[in-house]
């Protein structure tokens, strides 16, 4: 066993976990911070997204041990000080981005981490972007609308699907 301590969504964890305890399980066994979803273990779909020092990552393919030190960021951390949703996330309810919402959360992180690097991006660089994140319900159209909007760009000529 193995001592991790870092911050998680601005608040200071320390847990004792095994070498081999992926963030995933870390998040959502040792954590209770079930919002982090797992959909593939091979990090194929994209559903565990989180954020370790800024960068956007794939829980199911980092170990627990591998984020000691490190601020972490998961969906519960991405709502307003308030609890209320943010742009982000209310831009997906608004515009209809999720179906079954089990790919939302990975796809608000990875979608986060777009605008903050790119804060109006193109329907194409939103679809390059998300490469990395499957969706098995909405065929992607409403959630590139969702984030476009939450970039403060104008949606409304974008037909729905």
């Amino acid at each position: 066993m193995t001592k991790v301590t870092m911050t998680v969504n601005g608040k200071a964890v320390s847990k004792e976990v095994s070498g081999n305890t992926l963030m995933t399980e870390f998040l959502r066994d040792e954590l209770r911070l079930t919002g982090t979803h797992v959909g593939c273990d091979t990090s194929q779909c994209g559903a565990c997204v989180i954020h370790v020092n800024g960068q956007g990552i794939k829980a199911c393919s980092m170990f627990a041990v591998e984020a000691s030190g490190a601020e972490v960021t998961t969906i519960e951390g991405m709502a307003n000080a308030d609890g209320s949703l943010s742009v982000l996330q209310q831009a997906f309810q608004d515009h209809h981005g999720l179906q079954c919402g089990f790919c939302t959360p990975g796809m608000v992180m990875t979608a986060a981490k777009l605008l903050e690097e790119n804060p109006a991006p193109t329907e194409h660089e939103v679809r390059d972007y998300l490469e990395g994140n499957i969706c098995r319900c909405t065929g992607y159209h409403n959630i590139v609308k969702a984030i476009m909007a939450a970039s403060g760009q104008d949606v409304s000529g974008i037909a729905a699907e």
